[in-house]
């Protein structure tokens, strides 16, 4: 089959290469998001696909629309069979769809209709799901709603950040493509509506879902700190006013006003929350580096009683 791939996060680049290096596709396009300002300097650079696919002798488009009519006829004087779409970051309408005759394939990371939406690594850690995978589908306008192809599930571990996780899905993507082109070269791939009524959601993250709410319980927290590891975050304000972003953390027993600091001392703070606590294994004062839990109460006079927000 000649096959059109798109996609932009890191989370594409092990499909990409398995593509790249398969023997049984021809791989004719990537379509990618623009080169846009990145880091702390914000300087230009190329998405994680794009990098990725440089030097393959493949063309590489980047839109800024890639519904725009002029894109349309580019990839259609491509003539691709297939389209195969992960993590892109834009919208494919009707026109874009009707391209290849077999259609568009997305691979998706959640056990759909689990976990619709952008951030789907994300939201299954926050919710305290021990299991999670990746979903290969065929694509429709609406958002992760296709009927499902294959689906791979993929263990949570309890220390499993969403960076961690990310690493575990992406791989795992990258066998589920293979296993569905495999399927469809044969055959014998089958096709599975979504049942609307197991539908979950997992909206893009914005930053102030990282801000901490001690009113929680402290076992949610735990898993909204490993979740938001490494972007947003997980943050909240010290005593003295000063942000402190949280980035490991233990569930304990402990009683108290939401937010209290019950003990300042050992392997690092620990606060009272909705219920239980939580003590800060590892924390980021504002300006600094990431210091363990225990560095931080040696350098900072808490006390019982002191108060996070």
């Amino acid at each position: 089959m000649r096959i059109v791939f798109m996609g932009s996060a890191p989370v594409s680049c092990p499909c990409l290469s398995a593509l790249l290096r398969g023997r049984e596709d021809e791989l004719v396009g990537v379509v990618c998001q623009p080169d846009r300002p990145q880091g702390r300097d914000l300087r230009v650079a190329p998405c994680a696909v794009k990098k990725e696919a440089e030097g393959a002798g493949i063309p590489i488009l980047t839109p800024a629309k890639v519904n725009a009519p002029e894109i349309v006829e580019a990839l259609r004087a491509l003539r691709p069979d297939l389209f195969v779409v992960i993590a892109y970051g834009q919208i494919l309408r009707a026109a874009l769809l009707s391209v290849p005759p077999q259609g568009s394939v997305n691979l998706h990371a959640s056990l759909l209709p689990k976990y619709r939406g952008a951030a789907p690594v994300q939201w299954a850690i926050a919710r305290g799901e021990t299991v999670t995978g990746v979903s290969s589908m065929m694509m429709t306008e609406a958002l992760d709603a296709g009927d499902i192809l294959l689906q791979q599930e993929v263990t949570i571990a309890p220390e499993d950040t969403g960076a961690t996780l990310h690493d575990k899905l992406a791989a795992a993507a990258a066998d589920v493509l293979r296993r569905t082109l495999e399927a469809m070269r044969g055959g014998t791939l089958a096709r599975r509506p979504q049942d609307a009524r197991e539908v979950t959601c997992a909206p893009k993250l914005v930053k102030e879902d990282g801000k901490v709410l001690w009113t929680m319980p402290a076992r949610d927290l735990h898993n909204r700190v490993r979740a938001f590891n490494p972007w947003p975050g997980a943050f909240c304000t010290a005593p003295g006013g000063r942000m402190l972003k949280l980035r490991r953390t233990r569930v304990e027993a402990g009683a108290g006003p939401a937010g209290t600091v019950l003990d300042g001392k050992g392997d690092g703070p620990l606060v009272a929350a909705g219920e239980g606590a939580l003590r800060l294994l590892e924390v980021q004062p504002e300006g600094k580096r990431p210091m363990s839990g225990a560095d931080y109460v040696r350098g900072h006079a808490l006390r019982a009683g002191d108060a996070m927000a």
